[in-house]
């Protein structure tokens, strides 16, 4: 999840409406794996340390150093929550951030399909939306194995079967 066109900074969510009088706030499209008590969130271009985390994994709820009340929490609101690549989690074999994925070259076995526009995280798993070629519509591929036979973040190319997706292409 790419901010501000820089691979420096990954997007961990954005600011959503103010929760209670204390400064906490709902986040949208939030990361989980970024959004830890004690971790240190750019926003509004202010690093802030995360003072409280509540909610669950697909709500999560927030207040940040220096955001006191609601009326600081309202302020924020819409603001992007980014955080230093560097200090990130290590991911998984087989695990990428979004922004190593959006923009890719999405082909079956070297016949062109399109590019990935954006990850979606449905209850099942994460899903790559891809804007088709020729303006064919989108189509959503699950990240499981039988979909995705390899991907090259450095070539920025993902090879699918979209046969195993009951499509054409």
């Amino acid at each position: 999840m790419e901010a501000g066109g820089s691979r420096g900074w990954l997007r961990a969510g954005s600011v959503g409406r103010p929760h209670g009088l204390d400064g906490s706030f709902h986040v949208n499209d939030g990361n989980p794996l970024l959004l830890t008590l004690g971790a240190v969130v750019t926003v509004a271009g202010t690093p802030r340390r995360i003072e409280r985390r509540a909610g669950h994994d697909r709500g999560v709820i927030l207040r940040l150093e220096g955001c006191a009340d609601r009326a600081a929490a309202q302020g924020l609101r819409g603001a992007e929550l980014l955080v230093v690549r560097s200090e990130a989690p290590e991911l998984g074999p087989d695990e990428w951030w979004a922004d190593e994925l959006e923009g890719c070259l999405v082909h079956d076995s070297g016949r062109r399909i399109g590019v990935v526009r954006r990850l979606l995280g449905l209850p099942s798993c994460e899903v790559m939306e891809v804007e088709r070629d020729g303006g064919g519509g989108e189509l959503l591929v699950p990240l499981v194995g039988d979909a995705v036979r390899s991907v090259d973040t450095e070539r920025r190319e993902i090879d699918i079967d979209v046969a195993f997706l009951g499509e054409d292409g």
